[in-house]
């Protein structure tokens, strides 16, 4: 007895149905997955933003906009007010507040800190912003001071000890 090999099933063909669309009571047929693919596409590059330099209605900002454009990352200021505040047992300091250069990075008022105490190289300080929050040595200290400062000063806590969290 010799089998020949099974013809190849025929394709699956599902019947035609409507699905309601959002205008009104018009019903559209399913459509081709690749036709859909490529109206998506079409759909999606028109509705890209356009930028000032292509847009057709403004071709340049009033002068309001392009100032508050300048000045939107700019704090407005080059130094920072630091207060240092002794939390628990850690021994308060003769010169608490400070200022230093907004562009530097919260690291610098460990380093001081650290030097002010005179703490040994293997022994900890624990820094917190309004008795918080324990920010990254690289976080910036404009931004730590625009978020999170009290009157016009950034009061960084201080401990030898973990005090939060």
């Amino acid at each position: 007895m010799s089998h020949s090999p099974p013809s190849p099933p025929e394709p699956f063909n599902l019947p035609r149905t409507t699905m309601p669309s959002n205008e009104g009571s018009r019903s559209e047929e399913f459509a081709d997955p690749a036709a859909t693919a490529n109206e998506n596409e079409t759909e999606a590059e028109a509705e890209a933003p356009l930028t000032m330099a292509a847009s057709v209605v403004l071709t340049n900002l009033p002068r309001d906009a392009s100032k508050a454009l300048d000045e939107a990352g700019r704090l407005g200021v080059e130094k920072v007010t630091i207060r240092l505040q002794p939390i628990g047992s850690a021994p308060p300091l003769k010169q608490r507040v400070f200022k230093l250069s907004a562009s530097s990075r919260f690291e610098v008022i460990v380093r001081q800190l650290r030097k002010k105490l005179g703490v040994k190289p293997h022994e900890s300080v624990h820094c917190y912003i309004g008795n918080v929050f324990s920010p990254g040595l690289d976080e910036g200290v404009e931004n730590l001071w625009r978020c999170f400062k009290q009157g016009d000063e950034l009061v960084v806590g201080y401990a030898l000890s973990p005090s939060f969290g």
